[in-house]
């Protein structure tokens, strides 16, 4: 889905901090054991992904990284009936409901043994095609970077095929696909600067340039 989440290329958030420490305070340290514990029915990486993406972009852009991670936990217990906002605000001793878009549907199980998959067909592109992305605005999960949609590449590398996140965040089927790193013009995609950037793209996302 499109929203505030997807940042890449937008000027004025600063520069990107690297080297960051892992945890700032304890209680980013316990909002990542309470996800990580949190055993719940029908979920999987993908689904916790677009959690945090269906986050009203006002809450989003206020919150710090783990804050996200706190908000999107109580979406996902909410959504299954493991707890009630109003216990959260009664315990808390104020109204702090996250506001989300709502899911377009509930996952599966995250698969065992990861998401890799072999497929008896072979990949659609090789390394040094020119490949076009399409300009697809998915009203669900996605893993495609709006600043990339339209766009030519080349292909530089062709990854094993991975179930497919658009599909398996919402209990859709695994349909795994081929991965691509693909190599665009920063040029191309900002219309300035003279170096590349690699982005990792899903074969149904692309079309021959």
């Amino acid at each position: 889905m499109d929203g505030i989440h997807d940042m890449g290329g937008m000027d004025g958030f600063g520069p990107v901090e690297r080297d960051e420490v892992v945890f700032h305070s304890d209680w980013e340290r316990r909002v990542f054991g309470m996800v990580m514990t949190a055993q719940m029915e029908n979920t999987n990486t993908d689904e916790f992904r677009h959690s945090v993406e269906r986050l009203d972009p006002a809450l989003y852009l206020s919150s710090s990284y783990y804050g996200r991670w706190l908000a999107s936990l109580e979406v996902r217990l909410a959504e299954r009936g493991l707890i009630a906002s109003d216990d959260v605000d009664d315990r808390v001793g104020a109204a702090v409901r996250p506001s989300v878009t709502a899911t377009i549907g509930l996952p599966k199980d995250s698969p065992s043994g990861g998401p890799m998959r072999m497929l008896e067909q072979p990949p659609r592109f090789a390394a040094g095609d020119r490949v076009h992305v399409r300009d697809a605005h998915p009203h669900g999960h996605t893993r495609l970077p709006r600043y990339v949609r339209g766009k030519a590449g080349r292909v530089s590398l062709v990854h094993p095929a991975f179930v497919f996140p658009d599909t398996h965040a919402h209990g859709l089927g695994e349909d795994p696909q081929y991965l691509y790193a693909v190599q665009f013009s920063a040029h191309d995609l900002w219309g300035e600067g003279d170096h590349v950037v690699h982005v990792d793209v899903w074969e149904n996302y692309l079309e021959p340039a």
